[in-house]
């Protein structure tokens, strides 16, 4: 039996998909063979040994030690794109937000409850509550995945024009964007001509801080900013400066930190981006479908430490080897495998920076125990 510990409240159509005459679905195990979470803290937790896969139901990975499993030849995986519409929708309406003072104007219309004639109190304030369409206005997205390319399209619909930069996107996410979405490769040119300005790239030591008071001083006067993706992309001491110099007219921001919360011309959201059913629906779907491809079939896809890669097994024994990428460790596999009789079918390797992950097919007696036992090698797995 294959034991699964949800650290989590998981959406039952995701935990569903098991087969619970192969797995034990369980939220208090002692030594689990996978690992499946949203939200919990995992850096302080001890791995047994026979943990092989961390699934993160959702995209960020910060709340997991993905170098450390990596070293301990965990495999982990998150879920991108599948709560892609759910931010998307909540990225149209932080504009709205952001341009309309809607949430101050319903705070004060809340607060006539009980005086005299609210209603023509109502009707004689509502000006200053006044503020910006956005049909017409630009749109600078930096950050064109999943999510980025969505709002870019949404925002071609609602009219407005769109700028877009990611030096890492791929065919496919630029064959989705409307036409009309212009691309550059330079960043600054999102700071100097948007009037409204989403992020959503993922969070890395060299992400951080990716706006800050030399990026705000490049953009225009009265430019309203967006982060949904996460808080230390942006420097929130610079944007609250920016705001009370009238450089910036309004920040939304998902992420609550000291800094941003009561300010004027700031509004705080509680982490709402992927708070649909929907979306949560789909991140347990795709985190339960990643896990039980890499435990059957030695699949990866979708591992933000492992290079994704998969193998047909069409011989007796499909081996998985988690190694680091270095010179030789290859050689040293394959002579482990002919050295017992066995004869190799078919191979895929495919490696990142530091990590490589190399399968092999094979038919005949094997032992596993000399490929572990090379130096460099972090797991095998034999199928």
């Amino acid at each position: 039996m294959i034991n699964i510990q949800t650290l989590n409240k998981i959406a039952a159509v995701g935990t569903d998909k098991f087969d619970k005459s192969k797995y034990a679905i369980s939220d208090t195990c002692d030594a689990p063979d996978a690992i499946m979470v949203r939200s919990a803290k995992l850096h302080d937790m001890e791995f047994k040994d026979n943990l092989i896969a961390i699934a993160r139901a959702g995209a960020g990975v910060n709340n997991i030690p993905v170098a450390r499993c990596a070293e301990e030849g965990i495999v982990v995986f998150n879920t991108p794109g599948a709560n892609s519409n759910a931010v998307k929708e909540l990225a149209i309406c932080a504009l709205l937000l952001s341009s309309r003072k809607i949430t101050e104007a319903a705070a004060w219309a809340a607060s006539l409850k009980g005086t005299p004639d609210a209603p023509k109190t109502v009707e004689g304030g509502k000006a200053k509550f006044a503020g910006p369409e956005i049909l017409g206005k630009t749109l600078g997205i930096i950050g064109m995945g999943a999510i980025g390319g969505k709002i870019a399209n949404a925002a071609v619909a609602l009219g407005m024009d769109v700028i877009g930069y990611d030096p890492y996107l791929s065919v496919n996410a630029a064959i989705a964007l409307e036409p009309s979405v212009r691309l550059t490769a330079d960043i600054n040119d999102i700071y100097k001509e948007s009037d409204y300005i989403t992020i959503h790239m993922p969070y890395t030591p060299e992400t951080k801080n990716t706006i800050d008071a030399e990026q705000i001083d490049m953009m225009k006067d009265g430019v309203r900013l967006i982060n949904l993706a996460r808080g230390e992309l942006i420097n929130s001491e610079a944007v609250v400066a920016a705001i009370k110099a009238g450089k910036v007219a309004k920040y939304v921001t998902d992420f609550a930190d000291d800094i941003v919360l009561g300010e004027e011309n700031v509004i705080v959201l509680p982490h709402l981006g992927a708070s649909t059913g929907e979306s949560e629906d789909n991140c347990a779907v795709m985190a339960a479908d990643e896990l039980m491809d890499y435990i059957e079939r030695g699949t990866i896809k979708n591992s933000v430490n492992f290079p994704n890669a998969e193998l047909t097994k069409t011989g007796d024994h499909l081996v998985c080897v988690l190694h680091k990428n270095a010179p030789a460790i290859i050689s040293q596999v394959t002579s482990a495998v002919s050295a017992t009789g066995a004869n190799i079918e078919n191979l895929v390797n495919k490696s990142n920076k530091e990590w490589a992950y190399t399968i092999l097919d094979v038919n005949g007696e094997l032992d596993a125990a000399p490929i572990a036992d090379i130096d460099g090698v972090v797991r095998v797995r034999v199928l």
